[in-house]
């Protein structure tokens, strides 16, 4: 009875463990191709969008949505579901790589005090408490704008956005203390050159400040503006400290920005190469050099790639889209991440099926000349890749004539005959 209660015990643990994997694979969309949590991401940034949009129609008052049966149900249901993701994303923060080596309690501690788990908390938490005690206050309508803020979650681009922000905040701290400078000086000088002639918007250092915020940068509202020459030529030098202070961080934000979605891309395409078996045996420096070697090209929907039967020297990664290859008895489709024509790489062949592109897809090209090249300036990586070629395991192809290896067709070891 006690192995019996015991193995019952380690099962449920097992299972409670499963759960919240598959629980984190949901909420973090951890796996490729999840219809779950296509399904339940794609739920959740409605109700946030739907959530931003009640928030600004309600202050138009003579809508009289506060009053309205239909939007109190929204709003009991926003939040439900937004406590309930709350308290899951907090149970499954063990599984977050982040926390990888910390117990189940300090793993979950972590994960209260990031900016994400504040913001979901404060997305209902105040409402919850409003109702309890019965207080209506106009302010939590602008808390609810704050449930926008969650959207960034679900958004590659705005996290790259914020990654930048983070790797860059050194220089966009410098960046502010050089406006902030610029202000102040400013301020002080139009202080001294007006000071007398407008005391009721530049009679003291602070009051100038205004007019030196909005010409650093380049507003201008017009409000105050200097009538001296002295004054003149102050603002004529603020103006110009303006440009240069507003293109400093501008300058900063987008070049970092871009080196974030190139490494992305980088390890995207690197992982895409690096499954290849015909690569299989290269070093870091060799799946580099492939790498360099790919070009871009972007298909439209309904266009023919390769057709069969046409000499083949080049193989095709799927960057995004899908991709079908039309054999003489059957049609398979790949999808991201997946190649084909892998041995056109290696010997002259033809081209095996037609492939076509099912909607709009990027593709990387490997051309056989550019491989040719690089096995020729790199001894190293051309040992490595006819290695593998002469391994009766290594990537074969569905016929010595073809390009298209069994390994590169899905839920086959053959592929077509």
């Amino acid at each position: 009875m006690t192995t019996r209660g015991q193995n019952t015990g380690w099962l449920s643990a097992s299972w409670r463990r499963q759960q919240r994997r598959r629980c984190y694979q949901v909420l973090e969309r951890d796996a490729v191709q999840d219809r779950t949590a296509e399904i339940v991401n794609l739920g959740l940034i409605v109700l946030i969008v739907a959530n931003v949009v009640f928030a600004v129609l309600e202050t138009v008052e003579s809508l009289l949505l506060r009053e309205m049966l239909l939007f109190r149900a929204f709003e009991m249901f926003s939040l439900v579901v937004f406590a309930v993701e709350y308290l899951a994303r907090i149970w499954v923060a063990p599984e977050n790589p982040r926390y990888r080596g910390l117990s189940a309690r300090r793993a979950r501690w972590r994960h209260l005090w990031t900016p994400a788990a504040i913001i979901d908390l404060l997305a209902w938490m105040p409402f919850l408490i409003s109702m309890m005690m019965g207080i209506n206050l106009r302010t939590l309508a602008i808390l609810r704008l704050l449930r926008f803020v969650k959207l960034a979650r679900y958004s590659p681009g705005m996290q790259s956005l914020l990654e930048v922000l983070r790797s860059e905040s050194q220089s966009l701290l410098a960046c502010f203390w050089l406006l902030a400078g610029a202000v102040l000086l400013s301020a002080s000088a139009m202080y001294v050159a007006e000071g007398h002639v407008q005391p009721d918007h530049l009679g003291s250092i602070p009051a100038a400040m205004w007019w030196s915020m909005a010409t650093v940068t380049t507003v201008g509202y017009g409000d105050v503006y200097p009538v001296t020459v002295p004054g003149r030529i102050i603002a004529g030098l603020t103006m110009l400290s303006g440009i240069i202070m507003i293109a400093l961080p501008v300058g900063i934000i987008a070049t970092a920005f871009v080196e974030v979605i190139k490494r992305r891309d980088f390890i995207i395409t690197w992982g895409m190469v690096a499954r290849v078996p015909l690569f299989a045996d290269l070093d870091a420096a060799g799946i580099g050099e492939i790498h360099r070697a790919l070009s871009a090209h972007t298909a439209h929907a309904g266009e023919v790639i390769v057709r069969r039967g046409e000499e083949a020297t080049s193989m095709y990664f799927i960057a995004s889209g899908e991709v079908e290859l039309e054999f003489a008895d059957e049609t398979v489709t790949l999808s991201e991440g997946q190649f084909f024509g892998e041995m056109a790489l290696l010997h002259v062949a033809r081209r095996a099926a037609t492939a076509r592109a099912r909607k709009r897809s990027m593709l990387l090209v490997l051309d056989s000349t550019d491989l040719a090249d690089i096995m020729r300036r790199h001894p190293q990586i051309r040992a490595g890749i006819q290695a593998v070629s002469r391994n009766t395991d290594g990537p074969q192809p569905v016929s010595r004539r073809t390009d298209i290896a069994g390994d590169e067709l899905p839920d086959s070891d053959d592929g077509p005959k």
